[in-house]
């Protein structure tokens, strides 16, 4: 810990008799995590740490770098609201130049200097004789701080399939999470294992390259065109003098979707007709792009749009019109020592196979990823592993005080990720100016609150698509074990907007540390 931070930490804790390392620890650098750190900046709070346990700061998109990797969202929407950037090549941004914006984020605010990197959290426990949290990390370090915030991201645990003999192959296995750039593609027999909206993007970046690709697709996804136009030298120019300009198309856009998700899949049961129109135009668009008709019908999904998370492409479908690109459905039996062998006992004899098999998802190796343990002992993840996924407004969780949630259970809504960082950075940074206010060192969601406002999330939830619309073929990683589907609020991202910026702090318990 720098001098700076030194000092910070003995003032904050001459009111309370205990040496605090930080004031706020911050677990996970993605774009949560920077954006919980912008937050605490601009509240006044500089005495607080990033942990990462990958080897730099940045998280998905700096993790990530599979080839065609591209945002599936505009870039209007996909940034920063406080960080605009004029200069995108295109409206859907590549991967390479979202890494590059975060590394730029992160310079700028100096985020670096409050980072640790290579760091993992393996226990974090609330100490409420002294209303700190105490932080097991790495090998049995061990870090105190005043407020705690998980920010570890939900996609960050690629999901290795359970096939049998996948590890008696003897040719190549890449995970697209983990892509070896080491490896050559060219000439190779390839198959890929999954069509989500990795495997849209992957599979049209390699299909020339590779002599043979087998495309194993479980659940076909819903696709729409992507309009994507290079942004050309005048434009980027006006996005530079009249930056205005970005904030006005911001708003148009989460206008739109406003419109068209709070309709259509928020409140489904009253507006079935807008996502049936969605999906004959998808439709239709399989039926232009793809020659036999065979795979037209193979790649036509039969559950409701959005019940698996939908994507955008103008290249994936055609590739299915190239004799060396083949689109298997049967299933998969088992993996040989030569390649995949199919239900029914087809071999497909393959050098590499590319798992594009997505992550695990709502168990408590990643929601929180660490033991958290709260008041009298309780796990969150056991707890949420068996009382169900739910959160206050996504945010905070009754006997975890002074813990704060990004991509909490019910926190999504919006246009993008970004609008639940903003929902939660306000959530969090009212809580705590508020109990600056106090003068209050403890804070904490009361439990009727939160069942209430977990009442209400399944009370809405029966009119949105997950839940009214056909979703039970969809094989969606948005529903648990327990058949909720924690990951999305059956809110307007408006709503949402709202309710984080004028919720009651009669729902939260202040003590002031004595």
């Amino acid at each position: 810990m720098n001098d700076a931070n030194v000092s910070n930490a003995k003032n904050l804790s001459s009111a309370t008799n205990l040496d605090l390392d930080y004031e706020v620890v911050i677990i996970g650098s993605g774009f949560s995590g920077l954006g919980a750190a912008y937050d605490l900046k601009k509240m006044g709070i500089d005495n607080f740490l990033i942990i990462e346990r990958e080897s730099e700061l940045g998280g998905t998109w700096v993790q990530h770098d599979y080839p065609g990797l591209e945002v599936d969202m505009p870039f209007f929407i996909y940034s920063f609201a406080f960080e605009p950037k004029s200069d995108w090549s295109q409206l859907y941004p590549t991967g390479k130049e979202m890494r590059a914006y975060t590394r730029h984020v992160i310079d700028k605010y100096d985020f670096a200097r409050h980072g640790r990197c290579n760091t993992s959290v393996k226990r974090a426990e609330f100490d409420s004789h002294n209303n700190v949290w105490r932080l097991a990390i790495n090998d049995g370090e061990q870090l105190v701080c005043r407020y705690l915030v998980n920010a570890v991201g939900l996609l960050v645990e690629p999901k290795t399939p359970d096939i049998q003999g996948i590890e008696n192959f003897q040719g190549k296995i890449i995970q697209s999470a983990r892509w070896d750039h080491n490896y050559d593609l060219n000439d190779k027999r390839v198959a890929v294992i999954g069509t989500g909206a990795t495997a849209i993007q992957l599979v049209p970046a390699i299909a020339d390259k590779v002599k043979q690709l087998q495309v194993f697709q479980r659940t076909a996804i819903w696709l729409l065109p992507k309009p994507n136009p290079k942004l050309s030298a005048a434009t980027q120019q006006l996005f530079k003098l009249l930056p205005f300009l970005q904030i006005i198309v911001r708003w148009l856009l989460n206008i739109f979707v406003e419109i068209s998700m709070g309709l259509g899949m928020v409140n489904y049961t009253k507006f079935p007709w807008i996502f049936n129109r969605i999906e004959k135009s998808a439709v239709r668009k399989i039926r232009e792009e793809v020659d036999d008709p065979k795979t037209q019908d193979k790649l036509i999904p039969d559950y409701s749009f959005f019940c698996k998370r939908p994507s955008f492409s103008n290249t994936f479908y055609q590739c299915f019109n190239r004799d060396k690109v083949n689109l298997v459905t049967d299933g998969i039996e088992r993996i040989s020592e030569n390649g995949v062998v199919a239900k029914g006992g087809q071999e497909h004899e393959v050098d590499t196979i590319i798992l594009a098999t997505g992550y695990n998802v709502f168990n408590r190796k990643v929601m929180p990823g660490y033991e958290l343990i709260g008041l009298e002992g309780v796990d969150l993840g056991e707890y949420w592993e068996s009382n169900r996924y739910q959160a206050f407004e996504g945010a905070t969780v009754p006997g975890f005080p002074n813990l704060f949630l990004y991509m909490g259970p019910y926190s999504g809504a919006g246009a993008s990720y970004f609008s639940m960082i903003d929902t939660q950075g306000k959530h969090m940074t009212r809580c705590l100016k508020e109990a600056r206010r106090r003068s209050a060192h403890y804070i904490e969601v009361k439990r009727w609150a939160h069942e209430k406002d977990f009442d209400k999330v399944l009370r809405r939830r029966k009119r949105n698509v997950l839940f009214g619309g056909n979703c039970a073929p969809s094989n969606s990683y948005y529903f648990d074990e327990h058949g909720d589907a924690p990951g999305l609020r059956p809110v307007t991202g408006f709503e949402h907007w709202l309710n984080s910026r004028f919720f009651s702090m009669n729902n939260y318990i202040f003590k002031k540390t004595e």
